[in-house]
C-alpha cells in the first residue's frame, strides 16, 4: 500500500462527513415506514440488499465494493424521488464461528492461557494440513515451519492477536456466543462511519439467539416441507468426517461450489498366479478398481495402469472382498457403505504400485479373457483410485503409454514386465466417431505426432477434441449397442455392469474440499434433510423467475442458466453449529445457505417486532412476543389469501407488519459477489419462488453480480499486507474518497481494483470543490446575472442537460464507473438526502456539436499562429521573426454542414473584431 504525506486535506472532508452523517442520524434520514412513504405520495419505491456478511472478523474493502453497488443505486432512487429501503443485517449462523471458539478452546486446553505453544521443531510433523510457511535456514542447512504472518496464523490465538485483541480479551472468544456480541457492533460503526444509507432500526444477528429471526427460518422451513420441497434420505453430499457432517459451502477453507463427482468403479479381479505380496490372500476375492468416466468404453481394455512408485493399499469391503486402491480412495469409500463400519477401512494389505505389476486380470466386457497390470509414471493421487483402466481405441492417454511399452523393451524390463502381457495387445474398435473413424484415440495422436506419454499439452488437446465430440457423436460398435449413441447407452452400459456385479458406483469431491476444521473431506452417503432444487417443476418455475430477472450483463445470467441446469439436491441440515434447528427434528441445525435465501422478507418487519436490538431481546415496539409469531401468524403477513389466524394479537398490529410487507415485497435489487450465483444465489430464486409459487410480484426483480476486488492492482492478502478493512480505508481516505474510487474500481464481472492512487485524487478533487463552492458564496453579489441567453449560456444549458440524461442511463444500468464520468458533483443543499435529481430540459445537439467545432477551430488556429510567429531553429538561421497578423480568412466547404457555417462564421467575425486576438476557450466568445 501507499505511503501518503499529511493529512490536513483528508481531516477536513472526515471533519464534514461526520457532521453530516450525525445530521442524518437526528433526523432519522434513512428510516423509512411503508405508511409514511404511501402518505408522502412518493414516486414508487425501491428495495435494495446486500447478502448479510458473517461476522467472524471486520469487514474488508472486498465487502465494501460488493456493498457499494446498493448504495449508490439507492441514492440514485432516492433522488428521483422514490422511498428506498436499504437494511443490513449480521451472520452469524453455521460453522466458523462455533469451530473458531472451539479451536481456541482446544488450544488453551493443550497449552494453558496464555498458551505456551511447542517449538516449531517439535511439531514439524503435527497437523500438516495446516497453512504453513517454509523457511531455509541457511545457516545450518536444514528446514523449519513458521507460522504465517497475520491472519493465517497455524493457530487461532494467532489469528485472534493479529486483530489487535490483549490476552485477557481472547479468552473470552472460546465462547461462541461471544463472538455475536463482539463484531457485529463494529461492523455497524464501520458501515456508518462509511454514511451509509442504512435504515438500522431493521438490522439482526442471525441463529436462535435471534428469537424472531428464528421464529422466521423455523415458519419458511415447515411451510417447505408443507410445499414436498425437503424431502429425507440417503445422499451423496461433500463430508467432514473431522467434523462429522455435511460441509456445506459456507463451511469450507476451500473448494467452495465443488460437488460429488460420479464414477462407474470398475472391478478387475486378479487371477492366478497372484503376484508374492498377494499370495498370503488366496481364497479371498481380490480387485483393483479402477474410477471411470467412461463405462462404455469397457469393452476396449486391454491392461490395467498402476504406478510403481505410489502407496496402495488392500482393504476388506462390506461382503469380504478385497479391493486394492489408494488410501484417499478407500476413505472415500468407506463413508459410501463399501465397509462393514462407516468411516473405517479396514486394511489387509499394504503395497506399492512395482508389488502388483504384472498381475493377471479378468476385467468385466473386454474380448480378452485376461488382462495385465503395467506400469504408467503419471497417474495421480488426489484423483480417483490410483488404478486405471486402459482403452487405448479412445484414450489418447493410453494408447500413447501402451505404444511407449511396446517400444522400450528396457523399461518393460526394468518393471519385470514380460513381452506376452503387452505386445499381443491391439485397440479393439468399441466407438465410430465422425472425422476419426473407429479407433480414435491412435488417428488423433499420429495425426498430432504424439511421440510418447510424456507429451502433455499436445495429449490435453488430443482429449479436449475427441471425448466431447465422442459423447454427442459417437456410435457404439459392440454387442447389443451396435448402432446406438453414447449418450444414449452410458447409462445402460453402467448398470448393466453394476446389476451384474462387475461395477459399483463410486463418488469422490470434484475437487479437494478443505473444511475450516483443516479437514480434507470426502464424499458421504449420508441420512439427510435436503432441499430438492433438482425436481422438475420447482427447476422449470426458477427458469422461468429468471427469464424476467434482470441480472445487467450476460455473463451473470449464462452463469445462472448453467447453475439451475446442473443444480440437483442440495443438504440444508448439520448437526454442528450455530443456527436454527429442524422445528420437525431438532437433533438437526438448518445449514447457513439454506436459511439465508428469504430473510429479505423479515427486513421488511424486523423493525416493529425487535425495536432496532439485534438479538431481538428489547421491548417489541408492537408488543409481540416472539412466541406468538406462530406460523399462522407467518402466513397471514407474507401470504396475500391467508386468513386471520387464531391469535391474542390485535388484527389492526398485524396489518400493519402485512402492510410493510407489501408495500416494500418485491427486493428490487440483490448485489452480490459474482462467486455467490452458483449458490447463495440461485437458492435464492428458488425459494422466493417455492414460497410465493403463485405471486409473480413478489419474485427477485434484479440481480447485481460483480467481479473480486483487487487493491492497486494485486490480489487483496493479509499475509502480504497488500489489504484493507472498510474502518482502514475510510480512516485513509475519508468516505467519500474511498467511494469514488470505489465507484471508479469497475462495473462488469471482471475483477475489479481500487486504486490508491484514485482515493487520494478523490480527496484532492474534494477539497477544491469545496473551496470553490466557499469562494462562489464568498463573491456571490460579485457574479453575473441578468438574461442567461448568450450562445454560450444555449451552449452551456444544452451541455448541462446532456450530462444530467447520460448520468441518470448510467445510473439506471448500474455502470458506476460511467456515473462517476459523466456526472461528477452534483450540487449539494443543505443535506443532499433532501434533494432531487435534477429534471434535464430541452438539449440542442446542433447547439452543442457548434460549440464544440467553434473550440476546436479556435484551438487549430492558435496553433497555426504560434508555429507562423516562432522564431526559425538553428543558429544561421536569418529568418526574420514575422509581423503579428492583423486578420485571417476562414473558407467554408459548400458541402459543410449547416451548423459548421454558422460556427465559421461566428469565429470569423469574432477574430475580425478583436484586434486578431483568439480566444482561449469557447466561454471567451460573446
Amino acid at each position: 500500500m501507499t505511503e501518503r504525506k499529511g493529512t490536513a486535506k483528508v481531516d477536513f472532508l472526515k471533519k464534514i462527513e461526520k457532521e453530516i452523517q450525525q445530521k442524518w442520524k437526528d433526523e432519522g434520514a434513512f428510516e423509512v415506514n411503508a405508511s409514511d412513504a404511501a402518505s408522502q405520495k412518493s414516486n414508487g419505491k425501491y428495495f435494495a440488499t446486500f447478502p448479510y456478511p458473517y461476522m467472524n472478523g471486520r469487514l474488508h474493502l472486498g465487502h465494501t465494493f460488493s456493498l457499494s453497488k446498493c448504495e449508490f443505486a439507492v441514492g440514485f432512487q432516492k433522488l428521483k424521488g422514490k422511498a428506498c429501503l436499504f437494511p443490513f443485517g449480521l451472520h452469524c449462523t453455521g460453522m466458523p464461528i462455533k469451530a473458531c471458539a472451539d479451536k481456541l478452546k482446544r488450544e488453551m486446553e493443550l497449552y494453558g492461557c496464555p498458551p505456551e505453544f511447542p517449538d516449531e521443531e517439535e511439531e514439524e510433523e503435527e497437523d500438516s494440513k495446516e497453512e504453513e510457511v517454509v523457511i531455509k535456514d541457511k545457516a545450518k542447512g536444514k528446514k523449519s515451519k513458521a507460522a504465517a504472518k497475520t491472519g493465517s496464523s497455524k493457530y487461532q490465538w494467532g489469528i485472534m492477536k493479529s486483530l489487535g485483541l490483549s490476552d485477557e480479551e481472547i479468552v473470552k472468544f472460546s465462547e461462541a456466543e461471544h463472538w455475536l456480541d463482539y463484531f457485529p457492533p463494529l461492523a455497524i460503526q464501520d458501515l456508518k462511519s462509511m454514511g451509509l444509507k442504512i435504515d438500522w432500526r431493521r438490522s439482526f444477528v442471525t441463529t436462535d439467539v435471534n428469537p424472531y429471526y428464528d421464529s422466521f427460518v423455523r415458519w419458511q422451513f415447515l411451510t417447505l416441507r408443507e410445499r414436498n420441497k425437503i424431502k429425507f434420505g440417503k445422499r451423496y453430499t461433500i463430508y467432514s468426517p473431522k467434523d462429522g457432517q455435511p460441509c456445506m459451502d459456507h463451511d469450507r477453507q476451500t473448494g467452495e461450489g465443488v460437488g460429488p463427482q460420479e464414477y462407474t468403479l470398475i472391478k478387475m479381479k486378479v487371477v492366478e498366479p497372484y503376484p508374492v505380496k498377494l499370495s498370503g490372500l488366496k481364497g479371498k476375492n481380490i480387485f483393483l478398481v479402477a474410477a471411470t468416466l467412461r463405462p462404455e468404453t469397457m469393452f476396449g481394455q486391454t491392461n490395467c495402469w498402476v504406478r510403481p512408485d505410489m502407496k496402495y493399499i488392500g482393504f476388506e469391503t462390506l461382503n469380504g472382498d478385497i479391493f486394492i486402491c489408494t488410501q484417499r480412495a478407500a476413505r472415500n469409500m468407506s463413508y459410501q457403505g463399501f465397509t462393514k463400519i462407516n468411516g473405517v477401512v479396514p486394511v489387509v494389505k499394504e503395497l506399492m504400485g512395482e508389488d502388483i505389476l504384472g498381475a493377471p486380470l479378468s476385467a468385466p466386457l473386454t474380448s480378452y479373457k485376461v488382462i495385465y497390470t503395467l506400469p504408467m509414471l503419471t497417474i495421480k493421487e488426489d484423483k480417483g483410485t490410483g488404478v486405471v483402466t486402459s482403452v487405448p481405441s479412445d484414450s489418447p492417454d493410453d494408447i500413447a503409454a501402451l505404444r511407449d511399452l511396446k517400444k522400450k523393451q528396457p523399461f518393460r524390463a526394468k518393471y519385470g514386465i514380460k513381452d506376452d502381457m503387452v505386445l499381443p495387445f491391439e485397440p479393439v474398435p468399441v466407438i465410430e466417431i465422425p472425422g476419426y473413424g473407429q479407433l480414435s484415440a491412435p488417428m488423433i495422436c499420429d495425426e498430432l505426432k504424439i511421440q510418447s506419454q510424456n507429451d502433455r499439452e499436445k495429449l490435453v488437446e488430443a482429449k479436449e477434441r475427441l471425448y466431447l465430440k465422442g459423447f454427442y457423436e459417437g456410435i457404439m460398435l459392440v454387442a447389443e449397442f451396435k448402432g446406438q449413441k453414447i449418450q444414449d447407452v452410458k447409462k445402460i452400459i453402467q448398470k448393466k455392469m453394476v446389476d451384474n456385479g462387475e461395477a459399483m458406483i463410486y463418488m469422490e469431491p470434484e475437487k479437494q474440499v478443505m473444511s475450516r476444521s483443516a479437514d480434507e473431506c470426502v464424499v458421504a452417503l449420508c441420512d439427510q434433510w435436503y432441499l430438492d432444487y433438482g425436481e422438475e417443476t420447482w427447476k422449470k418455475q426458477t427458469h422461468e423467475c429468471l427469464k424476467n430477472l434482470e441480472t445487467f450483463c450476460e455473463e451473470t445470467r449464462r452463469n445462472f442458466e448453467a447453475t439451475l441446469d446442473w443444480l440437483q439436491e442440495h443438504a440444508c441440515s448439520r448437526t454442528y453449529g450455530l443456527g436454527t434447528r429442524l422445528p420437525w427434528d431438532e437433533q438437526w441445525l438448518i445449514e447457513s445457505l439454506s436459511d439465508s435465501t428469504i430473510y429479505m422478507a423479515f427486513y421488511t418487519v424486523a423493525h416493529l417486532l425487535q425495536g432496532g436490538n439485534l438479538r431481538g431481546q428489547g421491548e417489541s415496539p408492537m408488543r409481540i412476543r416472539a412466541n406468538q409469531m406462530s406460523k399462522e401468524v407467518w402466513d397471514y403477513i407474507f401470504f396475500k389469501t391467508a386468513p386471520f389466524p387464531a391469535t391474542k394479537i390485535p388484527k389492526a398490529v398485524l396489518d400493519k407488519l402485512k402492510q410493510e410487507f407489501e408495500f416494500w415485497y418485491p427486493v428490487d435489487l440483490r448485489a452480490s459477489g459474482k462467486d455467490l450465483v452458483p449458490n447463495h444465489l440461485s437458492y435464492y430464486l428458488y425459494n422466493h419462488v417455492a414460497m410465493w409459487p403463485n405471486q409473480r410480484e413478489k419474485w427477485p426483480v434484479s440481480v447485481r453480480a460483480n467481479g473480486h476486488l483487487l487493491l492497486n492492482s494485486e490480489k487483496m492478502s493479509k499475509s502480504t499486507g497488500n489489504f484493507l478493512t472498510l474502518s482502514e480505508a475510510v480512516q485513509k481516505f475519508s468516505a467519500d474518497g474511498m467511494r469514488l474510487a470505489l465507484a471508479d474500481a469497475g462495473d462488469t464481472v471482471e475483477d475489479a481494483n481500487f486504486m490508491e492512487t484514485m482515493a487520494d485524487a478523490g480527496i484532492l478533487r474534494l477539497y477544491t470543490w469545496v473551496e470553490w463552492v466557499k469562494e462562489m458564496l464568498a463573491n456571490w453579489d460579485s457574479l453575473r446575472s441578468g438574461p442567461a441567453d448568450t450562445f454560450n449560456d444555449r451552449v452551456f444549458f444544452s451541455e448541462i442537460n446532456a450530462g444530467i440524461m447520460k448520468t441518470e442511463q448510467n445510473y439506471e444500468k448500474m455502470m458506476f464507473k460511467e456515473a462517476l464520468k459523466t456526472g461528477f458533483f452534483e450540487f449539494q443543499t443543505d443535506s443532499i438526502m433532501k434533494a432531487s435529481w435534477p429534471v434535464p430540459g430541452p438539449v440542442d445537439e446542433i447547439l452543442i456539436r457548434s460549440s464544440q467545432y467553434l473550440t476546436e477551430a479556435a484551438h487549430d488556429l492558435r496553433l497555426r499562429l504560434k508555429n507562423y510567429m516562432a522564431p526559425a531553429k538553428g543558429k544561421k538561421s536569418n529568418k526574420e521573426v514575422p509581423q503579428k497578423p492583423s486578420h485571417c480568412t476562414i473558407y467554408v466547404a459548400k458541402n459543410y454542414p449547416p451548423w459548421q457555417h454558422i460556427t465559421l462564421s461566428v469565429l470569423r467575425r469574432h477574430y475580425q473584431t478583436s484586434g486578431g486576438h483568439l480566444p482561449d476557450n469557447k466561454n471567451n466568445l460573446q
